[in-house]
């Protein structure tokens, strides 16, 4: 379906590290705007709007007056806690908090549902050469992942043959200079100028920008050949962890330095597992490659900055952000 005119979007999740983001590009592209989050934060624009919260309970009537568009980013993904626990809550918000979501926006005759899930619906690691693509068989290990395909699932069966259609986006790593978790502690242990001990490391990690992300999603809202499909989403350029951590030392002006030392790879492994951390050494050390192909021919979508670039980019941003 085309929209004669700019659509109204209602989006959750709006002063996460994605939200935020998305919520600059909509309101500079004009779009009309619900931004909503569960946290008001004095001074940021656009306003936000108190969410309810994201369980089976929750009222989003009111906020879903008039809207066309959601754009579903709120959800849990850090949690520590023992599984049981754990599971439960990830069902209660990513699950359950977006099925009512759904249901309320399919009420009230909102054209388009697009949900930003994971690649971690796909695995945590491509093996054999072979990257994830739309037609992968899902293989979440992660708890948080596992949830993100039971909403994709049941996001599916609700709005199956219904006017509202589905955009699924599987982004991988999306990172920037306030990137949280895994990319943060990269900047951080780059900023130090220690080298680090991945030059023997040959893997290759699929990672996306987070300008590139929030361009993808604005496409996904105005392309029409975005409604009903499932999105894998990348740079398009697939580096080593070495060639990431050279690309950041770069922006930070620390190039001459020696980023990185071989050191075996196997030793990393071991290490990682004697601390009860393999899920980090997989994340940092393995491979996930994607190939997001589809996302180019089918919207004509070109991500606009280089990974290059983008990586240099939040070296200096980093950097000039810790001199604040």
């Amino acid at each position: 379906m085309f929209f004669t005119e700019r659509p109204t979007v209602l989006l959750t999740g709006a002063s996460g590290f994605i939200g935020r983001a998305l919520a600059r590009a909509l309101a500079c592209a004009e779009f009309k705007l619900v931004a909503c989050s569960r946290r008001s934060e004095n001074g940021v624009e656009p306003r936000l709007v108190i969410a309810p919260e994201l369980d089976d309970r929750a009222n989003w009537m009111p906020l879903l007056q008039g809207v066309d568009v959601v754009i579903h980013a709120a959800g849990k993904a850090h949690d520590r806690r023992p599984g049981a626990e754990q599971e439960s809550d990830l069902r209660r918000i990513n699950v359950d908090g977006t099925l009512t979501l759904a249901k309320q926006a399919l009420a009230s005759g909102v054209e388009r549902f697009i949900f930003l899930s994971s690649i971690g619906v796909n695995g945590q690691v491509t093996a054999g050469g072979m990257p994830f693509s739309e037609a992968s068989l899902p293989s979440p290990t992660a708890a948080y992942a596992f949830s993100k395909l039971q909403a994709e699932v049941e996001l599916l069966s609700l709005l199956n043959g219904t006017s509202m259609r589905l955009t699924v986006i599987r982004p991988p790593l999306v990172y920037a200079a306030d990137a949280p978790g895994n990319f943060q502690r990269l900047l951080r242990l780059v900023a130090l100028g220690v080298p680090l001990p991945f030059g023997a490391v040959a893997n290759k990690r699929s990672m996306v920008a987070l300008e590139n992300m929030v361009d993808f999603v604005l496409t996904c809202v105005a392309n029409p050949m975005a409604a009903g499909e499932i999105f894998l989403v990348s740079d398009g350029m697939d580096l080593s962890i070495g060639q990431i951590i050279e690309e950041i030392s770069v922006g930070m002006g620390m190039e001459k330095r020696k980023a990185i030392f071989k050191f075996p790879a196997s030793v990393l492994s071991v290490f990682a597992k004697s601390i009860g951390r393999s899920d980090l050494y997989a994340q940092i050390c393995e491979s996930l490659v994607i190939d997001s192909q589809k996302a180019r021919r089918q919207l004509n979508w070109t991500p606009p900055v280089s990974a290059t670039t983008a990586l240099r980019n939040a070296g200096s941003a980093y950097i000039a952000g810790r001199g604040r």
